[in-house]
């Protein structure tokens, strides 16, 4: 079975086998957690981004969407970008779009047999998204999407670990609630180390 676990830390220091980058639809280096991805991976990372095809004039990710470049200098073996929705008024999709982040990153898990998976408060920054209604849909959808099958078989047989990286105590808060409400026991000292 996958874990799902929530830790307050530096999303680039995390030793696991991919990081998530809350991204912009040109998969430019920004501020928040994107500028610091890009920053501690070094410049090849930009790099790579633009080497991705665009899928519509000036996008390179659409949201809901990911796509998986190297890592380069960080810890972590791949770096996964998504692009999650800038909030409107919580009534023009965002939420369907939050969670299709979370689902397409778990696809690229599967397909490249990644074995675990750090992920941000994706749009929570400068995109608005509340943090505590993100943390439900971050939760929910994660819980489903690793739900065993029908015939009690594992969805993503090869994905161990997914990690909830917190950038503060409060939204480590919030994901640990979420987490225990939904049946994932959390362990109440903080843990940041290696995960893979």
């Amino acid at each position: 079975m996958t874990k799902l676990r929530a830790v307050e830390a530096d999303i680039t220091t995390l030793h696991v086998d991919a990081i998530v980058n809350a991204a912009n639809e040109m998969l430019a280096p920004g501020g928040g957690v994107c500028g610091a991805i890009h920053r501690a991976a070094g410049p090849r990372l930009e790099d790579a981004c633009l080497d991705l095809p665009e899928v519509r004039p000036g996008a390179r990710c659409l949201p809901g969407t990911a796509v998986v470049t190297r890592s380069f200098e960080l810890p972590a073996r791949a770096v996964i970008h998504t692009v999650g929705p800038v909030w409107v008024n919580g009534r023009s999709g965002e939420d369907d779009t939050l969670a299709s982040c979370y689902r397409a990153c778990l696809e690229v898990c599967r397909k490249g047999k990644i074995a675990s998976i750090a992920f941000p408060a994706i749009s929570t920054g400068s995109y608005g998204f509340p943090p505590e209604y993100a943390a439900i849909i971050a939760v929910r959808t994660l819980t489903r999407a690793i739900a065993p099958s029908e015939d009690g078989s594992n969805p993503y047989p090869d994905l161990k670990t997914i990690t909830l990286c917190a950038f503060d105590e409060e939204t480590l808060t919030l994901y640990r609630e979420r987490l225990e409400a939904a049946g994932h026991p959390q362990q109440a000292a903080q843990d940041t180390g290696p995960t893979a």
